[in-house]
């Protein structure tokens, strides 16, 4: 067997590994993405576990999505874990496979006596109920932005993925029990100067680590508070209005990462992001290619000190930069 034959083995071999072990994707399902047969498949991961590729993690430098971290990882400053995943997967398969991959990375993120703040929103509902019990010692979740809505679903949305968070950990939850934008601003400002929101607020600005997406319209999968009952029409035309891009914890912000003058901000109830970047490590979860303008925009805000993404969102992330590059 030749040198480039025993490489292109040992690649197909890892990205076997990957989405078996790692994505929990069927023999079946692995065998329709490689386009080979399910006897192939199995070929490849006994050879996997046999030459070593298959220990406690999969790792190869020489692989593409890794050759792409490297680059995301200088230009933005920013720790990248890639989730190898083919381009033609709808954004549905790609935001359960990003949620395993991360629930598994969190793992090994949270740590007892740690505060832990995070955003509801479709995507981590995704990774919580992917989460693997790691017991915990000392451990809060704290929720980063209110979430009831008019219709009266948002609380029970946002408790229940918050409730798998604190069942996988044996955590404690503070929760925000407070509407994710208010009706008016002064509501807003008078909320704030209650004792019991000041506590909520106070414990966002120690927080050890933040677990958040950035929040998308365009999205096949929308963030929950683009079809949840948050917005209405003149909401969304303020957004147009102030050229807003994507949302972090229902904090706006447009395509430079800035956050001054949106409307909209006024009355939403999420850290400002002066808050948010106090928290030493801040992990944002993106599936999906449609999140890229979202993620450019808060990377350009300096929110995200490691990324977890999709392989091919990752691709499109540093072609809209290096368009964005040539355009300026």
């Amino acid at each position: 067997m030749s040198d480039s034959m025993y490489s292109d083995r040992q690649s197909d071999a890892l990205r076997a590994a990957h989405l078996y072990y790692v994505q929990s994707l069927t023999m079946k399902a692995i065998a329709a993405e490689l386009r080979v047969s399910r006897s192939s498949v199995s070929r490849l991961l006994a050879h996997a576990r046999d030459s070593g590729l298959v220990r406690i993690s999969l790792h190869d430098p020489d692989e593409a999505p890794a050759k792409i971290a490297v680059r995301i990882t200088e230009r933005f400053d920013t720790a990248v874990h890639i989730v190898p995943v083919s381009p033609s997967t709808s954004d549905i398969e790609r935001l359960r496979r990003v949620a395993v991959v991360s629930a598994r990375l969190l793992g090994s993120l949270v740590e007892s006596h740690q505060k832990v703040g995070l955003a509801w929103g479709s995507t981590l509902n995704a990774v919580s109920r992917a989460l693997v019990p790691q017991p915990t010692e000392g451990t809060v979740f704290v929720q980063l932005n209110g979430s009831g809505n008019i219709g009266g679903e948002g609380l029970a949305y946002s408790s229940d993925m918050l409730r798998r968070f604190a069942d996988a950990f044996e955590a404690r939850v503070e929760q925000f029990p407070v509407p994710a934008f208010f009706d008016d601003p002064l509501t807003r400002q008078a909320f704030w100067r209650e004792r019991t929101t000041q506590r909520i607020l106070r414990l966002q600005t120690r927080l050890d680590l933040a677990v958040f997406s950035v929040g998308s319209p365009f999205a096949e999968v929308p963030s929950h508070v683009y079809h949840g009952e948050y917005l209405d029409r003149a909401d969304y035309q303020s957004l147009t209005d102030d050229k807003v891009v994507g949302d972090i914890a229902t904090v706006f912000y447009r395509a430079d990462g800035s956050t001054q003058d949106i409307t909209l901000n006024a009355r939403a109830t999420g850290p400002d992001f002066r808050v948010l970047r106090r928290t030493p490590r801040r992990v944002c979860i993106v599936a999906g290619s449609a999140k890229v303008v979202s993620l450019l925009g808060a990377l350009a805000a300096g929110m995200i000190t490691d990324l977890i993404i999709d392989e091919a969102s990752a691709a499109a992330l540093l072609r809209a930069s290096d368009a964005e590059r040539r355009s300026s």
